[in-house]
């Protein structure tokens, strides 16, 4: 009998033993998935940041993750006046143009870091016509009307929801323009959402409502210069584009109509391809844009996963690279910067020291039959995403 206890004796012991190592490591497990949660949160802070000459109160907010990317977004044109990513020395520089106050953005400017909208790019003389009825734009671009109007997207204080969830942070902005704002039928509800992931995504999700039918063309306006040094121009920039064609434009920059082969011209970006080597060719095409200033339509086959455009600055190796299921991309080379406006830290920015490259359909697409349709009916959502994902090369 007593050998039976000591057996029972011994036995619960060991069974003892074994539910505290059983513990430990549960208490070991969940005390890595805590760390490992802390390690890859992505944070959202807000911050005051002026007050319009309307009275408007501006906020600003900035998405912050664990390696090194920072953006800081205003609520005022939903601008990214920031973006901080690291170069191949691990050292995170601000890689978009933009101003030290709210007053310089109020000013006229050209769109640095804003959303545009209710229509991105021209329409030509600021005319279009829905189910017979013909709707005129204000016209600020002359003889055409450009990113919306003189009192865009660009130009509005948004409301502002923070959405967090650890792994990523997002900015959620919300605006009504209203019917016949800027000549736009149809209240519009929009909203664009940013989002920053912990592996340096910047994602940015566009929607909107409408009550009548109307035109849209939403996308965002950011000038990028990936060496962090905006003394400098981007043409040293490697530049690639997953487009066959493009979308060639008259002397007022508004589509011909027809598309044309980027083949054997200063156009082609198939291929890595710095953006300085061919921009002073001898072109009509680059004459009209004083450089690049046009549309590519883009291969796309797999929307929203294909990566349609890269940047690539070998200097300090930063990449760019981007996703869409958008049809096209605008890329402009900075060819208007002409050293009046103020940079942050003093001096101003010269031609060339930032390129956009704006996901869009394609311009004038209200008055072009053939293009892809930019409307959007009552009952409709219009809904689409582009991503900017940054990396490094060493």
């Amino acid at each position: 009998m007593n050998v039976l206890k000591r057996c029972l004796f011994v036995s619960s012991l060991l069974s003892l033993s074994i539910i505290m190592v059983e513990c430990k490591r549960d208490q070991k497990a969940d005390t890595e998935k805590v760390a490992s949660a802390e390690k890859a949160l992505v944070t959202i802070d807000k911050s005051e940041y002026g007050t319009t000459a309307k009275g408007e109160k501006v906020d600003s907010y900035k998405l912050k993750n664990q390696n090194g990317m920072e953006v800081d977004i205003i609520t005022f044109g939903g601008r990214i006046t920031d973006l901080k990513v690291p170069n191949k020395a691990g050292v995170s520089e601000n890689v978009v143009i933009g101003f030290s106050s709210l007053a310089q953005y109020e000013k006229e400017n050209p769109f640095f870091g804003a959303l545009i909208g209710r229509y991105g790019n021209r329409i030509a003389k600021g005319k279009f016509s829905l189910d017979g009825k013909n709707y005129q734009l204000a016209i600020n671009n002359a003889p055409n009307a450009l990113h919306g109007g003189p009192q865009g997207y660009f130009n509005v204080v948004w409301k502002a929801d923070e959405v967090k969830s650890g792994e990523t942070a997002s900015l959620k902005l919300s605006y009504l323009s209203k019917d016949m704002e800027e000549g736009y039928p149809g209240n519009l509800k929009v909203t664009v959402t940013y989002t920053l992931t912990n592996d340096n995504q910047l994602e940015v999700l566009y929607e909107a409502d409408t009550d009548k039918k109307t035109v849209v063309n939403l996308t965002q306006h950011s000038y990028f210069n990936l060496s962090g040094d905006f003394t400098k121009t981007i043409l040293d920039t490697e530049l690639t584009l997953n487009a066959d064609k493009l979308v060639p434009v008259d002397a007022t920059l508004i589509p011909t109509g027809k598309l044309e082969d980027v083949a054997n011209t200063p156009f082609d970006f198939r291929k890595p391809k710095l953006v300085g080597k061919d921009i002073e060719s001898k072109n009509e095409q680059l004459e009209r844009g004083k450089g690049y200033d046009h549309c590519w339509v883009l291969n796309n086959p797999e929307k929203g996963k294909t990566i349609i455009a890269t940047a690539y600055h070998p200097a300090s190796g930063r990449v760019l690279e981007m996703t869409t299921d958008e049809p096209g991309i605008q890329f402009y080379s900075g060819n208007f910067l002409d050293g009046t406006l103020p940079m942050r830290n003093g001096g101003t920015y010269a031609h060339r020291t930032g390129f956009c490259l704006e996901t869009e359909h394609y311009p004038d697409s209200p008055n072009q039959k053939d293009f892809p349709t930019t409307e959007l009916n009552p009952g409709e959502h219009y809904k689409t995403k582009t991503t900017f994902k940054f990396s490094v090369r060493k």
